[in-house]
């Protein structure tokens, strides 16, 4: 099972219909949006999909995203993403939280941990937790997502 990992949209709809257009081009299942959302104008491109969202650090109309999550169907987080798919135990976070990131990754009860705000892509094992940004979508050098397979655990950055 494939899921996409997007974040840092930041309301920017032209970017994220370009990441959109790269997740069509995998057999997704789901996506998750690790923050900075930035306008309700965003969720409405990912209705392809069931699709995660937590809130980011620029994220201050959280009651209009709220509604338009659950208008289309999708699931919000708020601020923390506790998600079982295809029985892996993900986290989902901004990380603008230091200290609760920080929390999340040595607590090493997670998989995989998604995060954003940083807008640079990485992943790296922190012990037997894969640990994934997929890079940002808006304010980047390079736009990118992420695929993740979930059966082997392992994830591709891909740039948009």
């Amino acid at each position: 099972m494939l899921i996409g990992v997007v974040s840092d949209t930041h309301g920017h709809v032209e970017n994220t219909l370009r990441g959109v257009r790269m997740l069509e081009t995998f057999e997704i299942a789901e996506v998750l949006h690790c923050g900075d959302i930035g306008s309700a104008s965003i969720v409405k491109l990912f209705e392809k999909w069931p699709t995660h969202f937590v809130l980011g650090n620029v994220d201050s109309n959280a009651n209009e995203l709220k509604t338009a999550i659950a208008d289309s169907g999708q699931r919000f987080h708020g601020r923390f993403g506790n998600l079982h798919i295809h029985n892996r135990k993900i986290a989902l976070v901004h990380s603008d939280d230091e200290k609760r990131f920080r929390q999340t990754l040595d607590s090493g009860e997670w998989e995989l941990v998604c995060y954003g705000h940083t807008h640079q892509s990485k992943q790296h094992l922190h012990g037997r937790t894969l640990v994934l940004n997929p890079g940002a979508l808006y304010r980047a050098r390079q736009h990118s997502v992420a695929i993740v397979n979930l059966a082997t655990m392992c994830a591709e950055i891909v740039t948009v």
